[in-house]
């Protein structure tokens, strides 16, 4: 067998992860722009992740230059496949004791959505976009995260592609709804042997019958799930009794801490050490309550005022023997780290900075970001442990890599030292994300 060519390497640690992949390419400049994609990822929060940024060039006047149209064929027309990539960055997770995932963590599901102009761009389309907080053009995807106590991280995402894509809108058979989408994510994560003690997302998908269906039905065994209904969610009833979850909590008996009625009380232990008091209810009425197929729970710091912004309805169909009250609570806790997900993966990786139009290079970006991602996870440092800040590099010496330096040389290695700090200090939280954890 003739033996491979050599490549520029990246620095250590990182050649010692991107070796991992090297399997899955062909060719030498494969493998090269696999290293230097990587690369620019992890250079500083203050650069932008476009291509040209990646490969150190002037925006718009060096679109041109080799280092640029390298990375971009790399991305749009080399041949190799995303889900291969994937996999075995899963398998790295899965492998890894510090990683490895455990039956007392939840398989998140999500939904996240980013501006982008004109209307060739794959998936895109005019929708609700999280992001910003409003309907915009953009593209939007559905995604799946393992969270517990230790430490989370992105498993697999899958764009949403609006109805207007297809011939027959909705009705055609290639159209898929977000909640079908997730449900076929959360299927890859068991056949894949993901462990974990339930599914976990918003009302989005807890309002959904066939998401809710599907994994309380699933041939073979059902998925535990802990999923969020909306405030207003409620049952047909008879005129004068409990007919939603808001009625059974206002209703509840709470007078007092010394008087709570059916309250119990909970207490919520956050990743920066402090506690808060919450009060549930396990909900017995209506379609819900044990001996039933599914259970409610309400959840709320207050239960006088049951605030919105704090005050959870959830559905679950796991047993008060595999669940009580606190462990529901704790398990939905859990979905808040998808959200300091997207911002790591969004302000430090540019999960949405790519400059592609096609659906394969924009599922190739993605999962280059969750590459990066993963490789700081297990280059040493653990997310939940901080790093002093003073013990940083300044800034200013991050911010130029010229051309000429070798690829593997001091500057290039340095600076990816000082990036893989910073964003393993962003993954660490610090004091003031902290409290998204319970």
């Amino acid at each position: 067998m003739t033996p491979r060519l050599d490549i520029a390497p990246s620095p250590v640690p990182l050649e010692n992860f991107a070796v991992h992949f090297d399997q899955l390419f062909s060719r030498r400049n494969q493998r090269e722009s696999f290293r230097r994609y990587l690369e620019g990822l992890l250079l500083g929060q203050e650069r932008n992740k476009t291509l040209t940024a990646l490969a150190n060039a002037e925006p718009v006047v060096g679109a041109l230059y080799a280092s640029v149209q390298t990375l971009q064929w790399f991305l749009s027309e080399s041949c190799w496949q995303a889900s291969a990539i994937n996999a075995i960055r899963k398998k790295l997770l899965l492998e890894n004791p510090q990683t490895a995932p455990t039956l007392q963590g939840a398989l998140v599901i999500d939904e996240t959505g980013d501006r982008k102009d004109g209307k060739k761009t794959a998936h895109v389309g005019r929708q609700y976009l999280g992001s910003v907080g409003k309907v915009d053009n953009g593209v939007v995807s559905v995604t799946s995260l393992y969270a517990d106590e230790r430490l989370y991280y992105p498993l697999e995402v899958e764009p949403y592609t609006p109805a207007h894509w297809f011939d027959k809108g909705n009705k055609d058979a290639a159209f898929r709804t977000k909640p079908q989408i997730a449900l076929e994510l959360v299927e890859r994560e068991v056949a894949a042997g993901m462990r974990f003690k339930a599914v976990v997302a918003d009302s989005l998908y807890g309002e959904n019958d066939t998401f809710v269906s599907g994994l309380a039905q699933r041939e073979g065994d059902p998925i535990g799930f802990v999923l969020s209904l909306q405030r207003s969610h409620c049952w047909l009833h008879r005129e004068g009794e409990v007919g939603s979850l808001l009625e059974a909590a206002q209703q509840a008996g709470w007078q007092s801490v010394e008087q709570p009625g059916s309250w119990q009380r909970v207490v919520r232990t956050f990743t920066d050490g402090h506690t808060e008091q919450w009060w549930a209810l396990e909900v017995e009425v209506g379609p819900y309550g044990q001996g039933k197929n599914f259970r409610a729970v309400v959840a709320s710091p207050d239960p006088t005022l049951l605030p919105e912004a704090s005050t959870w309805f959830l559905v679950t169909n796991l047993s008060l023997t595999d669940a009580d009250l606190s462990e529901v609570v704790r398990l939905y806790g859990l979905r808040n780290w998808v959200e300091q997900s997207y911002k790591q993966v969004k302000q430090a990786l540019g999960w949405a900075q790519y400059q592609v139009r096609s659906d394969v290079a924009i599922r190739r970006h993605w999962t280059l970001v969750m590459c990066a991602f993963s490789f700081v996870l297990q280059s040493g440092v653990a997310p939940n442990e901080a790093i002093v800040p003073n013990e940083l590099p300044p800034l200013e010496e991050s911010e130029t890599l010229v051309e000429s330096e070798p690829a593997g040389g001091k500057k290039k290695e340095y600076l990816l030292e000082v990036a893989s700090m910073r964003f393993a200090n962003l993954l660490a939280g610090g004091p003031a994300l902290g409290s998204l954890l319970a």
